[in-house]
C-alpha cells in the first residue's frame, strides 16, 4: 500500500451487509453515526472473519488484532465536513502517562490519546461501505503518500494540498476501503444527501508500551 489508500471491489456480500447492518443498528436522526461498535461480541466477530483478516493480514501480519469500530452515517439530518487531518487518536482501556503519548480526551465513556508515529504506523483501517459512495455523497478525499511523512505538523497539511491533488474515494455498497491512518484524508457535506453509511474498524499490530493496553484487544495480546 504506497500510496496509503487502497479500494477493493464488491468483498462483502448481502449477508454480510446485513449482520453488519444489525450491529451497527438504528442511528438516531440528527446523529453522524455510533462508536464503541466492538462492545458487541457480534461486530468483533464480524471484524475477525475471514473476509476482513484476508485483506488486513497481508499488510500488517497475521498477529493484526481489531482495536476501534465506528459507524459513519452521513444523512439529510447528519451531513457534515471534515478538513484535511491524520487519524491520530487510539482508544485505551485507562489512561496511564506515558512518553510519546498526549492529548488525552474521553469519546462516550472510553479514554483516548493521541499516538506517536511508530504505532500508527502499524496500524490499518477497514472501511466497509454500507451504501454506495459517488461523487455527490460526500465521499472521502485523500492525499496519496502523505502516510509516509509521519506525523504532520497541522501548520503543514495545508502545503501538502497544495503540492499533492487529492484523489476522491468512490465506492459501492460491499466494497471495503483500506487506509493508513497517517494519510491525510478529508469529506465535504453530500450535495445531495440520501443516506451514506461506513463502518470503520481499527486494526493493529503491535503491543503498546505498559501500562497502556489496547481498550478492545483480546485479553494476553495487549
Amino acid at each position: 500500500m504506497a500510496r496509503g489508500v487502497q479500494l477493493v471491489e464488491s468483498v462483502m456480500g448481502e449477508h454480510e451487509l446485513a449482520d453488519w447492518e444489525r450491529v451497527a443498528g438504528p442511528v438516531a436522526p440528527g446523529h453522524a453515526g455510533r462508536r464503541n461498535l466492538l462492545d458487541d461480541a457480534r461486530a468483533f466477530g464480524l471484524a475477525e472473519s475471514v473476509t476482513l483478516r484476508r485483506l488486513v493480514e497481508p499488510v500488517l501480519g497475521i498477529s493484526a488484532f481489531p482495536v476501534r469500530a465506528l459507524l459513519f452515517d452521513k444523512s439529510p439530518t447528519a451531513n457534515w465536513r471534515v478538513a484535511f487531518h491524520q487519524d491520530l487518536a487510539i482508544a485505551v482501556r485507562w489512561r496511564a502517562e506515558v512518553e510519546g503519548f498526549s492529548g488525552w480526551s474521553v469519546k462516550q465513556g472510553v479514554p483516548h490519546v493521541l499516538a506517536p508515529a511508530d504505532v500508527l504506523e502499524r496500524m490499518l483501517a477497514v472501511r466497509v461501505h454500507l451504501d454506495d459512495c459517488g461523487p455527490r455523497d460526500g465521499a472521502l478525499r485523500v492525499i496519496e503518500g502523505s502516510h509516509l511523512a509521519g506525523r504532520i505538523d497541522e501548520n503543514d497539511i495545508d502545503t501538502w494540498c497544495a503540492r499533492v491533488p487529492e484523489t476522491t474515494c468512490l465506492a459501492r455498497r460491499g466494497d471495503v476501503l483500506l487506509m493508513r491512518p497517517l494519510l491525510l484524508h478529508a469529506s465535504s457535506p453530500a450535495e445531495s444527501p440520501s443516506r451514506r453509511r461506513v463502518v470503520h474498524v481499527e486494526y493493529a499490530a503491535c503491543m503498546l508500551p505498559e501500562p497502556l493496553e489496547w481498550r478492545w484487544a483480546p485479553r494476553g495480546v495487549a
